[in-house]
């Protein structure tokens, strides 16, 4: 996505942080000290979402009307969040110009040493009032006692009206640690002419595509003349978190799954059980039959080569303006055991060393009001993490483009990714066993290395208790 900061108006106290996380450790600098002082302003590479761009600078200075007196309320987001950075800092502007008892600070690190950064800042004792984090990995941080539950700053009526499936990520052990603005909508995109060509069945959310049709669709598009091969899977983007969002709804969709769910204390049986294994040689099978690539480039599916892109939510805009009204976002297929759609997105939690919770929660708030989460969602097309917002998103509302994001959510196919402070260990395992597996190896062989590491990192920390 195209990145801008905020233009014509101040940036709201913005700090660039392009230093490592484990630098955090090394300077002995607090990082609350840092942000207010105001710092360089750094050029960030990219990160957090494979087409973003380079953030762009901004200068940090006070909004108009801001009292000096006002408490700081620290905020970390990363860098790479295209054109989200400039939502974010009119957001925080707003904020501070609309209240004057606290001050949102926001500083940016970079993406690939974000969550270094929260591990090192975590241990110090030196994380951020608020800071944006990836859904999945909000277990892991609350278990090491970093972040705080929020639900004594969670109204009744606004949890009630945040999307469930980001209630579900966002609480572990029945306790709330998160909300998010947005959550992920996982699909498969499609050339409408290539359909039409191949006379293929559009799927729909009452009828979608079982495995049979599925794959006999891509044997029909594998013919079309120009179509290099029929399904993009997105594997330019490189092994990692991405592999688990997207694939993981296979093995799920054929009755297999990352980690056994009631008790999250084992992989064995389950990650390498037969309808795991079963599904990922169904997947492999689509490489070796040439009908997905392990070597694709990024402009496969707007430029005619691929027919069928497997993507997220994030992809709607670049594919929208490549193939305009020929471009269909379709449901994902049932492969057996009902189809099953990625969910979680990043989120916001509260520090449990947090200096002023009242000014984070205020802020929080805000964040997620109703016409700040239509903002954001305009930019960034996620699903609006507010039930009563979703109508109002053109995006969303039952006639627009990306509404089967809606209806999969609302139909229960969306998965959380495992609610468990092992998830970074899972979700590396898999990706790494995925990566192995398109590239030809034993896919027996390699889930069960990937369930060995998971049962041996949950056995190392005595379960989790």
């Amino acid at each position: 996505m195209e990145t801008a900061a905020a233009r014509g108006v101040p940036a709201a106290n913005v700090r660039r942080d392009g230093g490592r996380g484990a630098e955090l450790r090394a300077r002995r600098r607090p990082v609350r000290s840092a942000i207010a002082a105001g710092g360089i302003a750094l050029l960030l590479s990219v990160g957090a979402w494979p087409d973003a761009a380079p953030a762009e600078q901004a200068s940090p200075s006070r909004p108009a009307g801001q009292r000096s007196s006002a408490r700081p309320i620290s905020v970390w987001f990363t860098a790479g969040l295209g054109q989200l950075l400039e939502v974010m800092e009119r957001t925080v502007r707003d904020f501070n110009v609309g209240q004057p008892t606290h001050r949102a600070e926001m500083a940016l690190l970079p993406e690939g040493t974000y969550v270094d950064a929260v591990r090192v800042a975590g241990r110090a004792g030196e994380l951020p009032c608020l800071l944006f984090i990836d859904g999945p990995l909000v277990p892991h941080f609350a278990w090491l006692g970093y972040f705080r539950p929020i639900e004594p700053f969670v109204p009744a009526a606004l949890r009630a009206d945040m999307l469930p499936s980001l209630i579900r990520q966002g609480t572990f052990r029945g306790r709330l640690y998160a909300l998010g603005i947005y959550d992920a909508g996982l699909g498969i995109y499609a050339n409408r002419r290539h359909l039409r060509a191949a006379d293929v069945r559009l799927p729909t959310v009452e009828q979608p595509w079982t495995l049979a049709e599925f794959e006999a669709a891509l044997v029909k598009l594998d013919a079309l003349p120009g179509v290099t091969y029929p399904l993009d899977l997105k594997i330019n983007y490189g092994r990692g978190e991405f592999f688990t969002y997207a694939f993981s709804p296979i093995l799920q969709s054929m009755g297999g799954d990352l980690i056994e769910r009631r008790t999250y204390r084992r992989a064995h049986g389950v990650l390498d059980g037969p309808q795991s294994i079963a599904a990922m040689r169904r997947m492999q099978s689509w490489f070796q039959k040439g009908w997905a690539s392990a070597t694709p480039k990024d402009d496969d599916f707007t430029s005619g080569r691929a027919a069928l892109s497997w993507v997220g939510h994030w992809a709607y805009f670049r594919y929208a303006e490549a193939l305009g009204d020929d471009l269909l976002v379709l449901p994902m297929p049932d492969f057996g055991h009902g189809p099953r759609t990625g969910s979680g997105s990043w989120m916001f939690a509260m520090s449990s060393t947090c200096q002023n919770p009242e000014g984070a929660a205020a802020l929080l708030r805000f964040m997620v009001r109703r016409d700040n989460v239509l903002r954001w969602t305009a930019v960034h097309p996620g699903i609006p993490g507010r039930t009563s917002a979703v109508a109002q998103s053109p995006l969303h509302a039952s006639d627009g483009p990306l509404h089967v994001y809606v209806q999969q959510a609302r139909l229960g196919w969306a998965v959380p990714r495992p609610i468990t402070p092992a998830y970074p260990t899972i979700t590396a395992a898999f990706a790494e066993a995925v990566d192995a597996i398109i590239k030809g190896a034993d896919v027996a062989r390699e889930l069960g290395k990937a369930a060995a590491r998971i049962d041996a990192e949950i056995r190392a920390h005595d379960g989790y208790p």
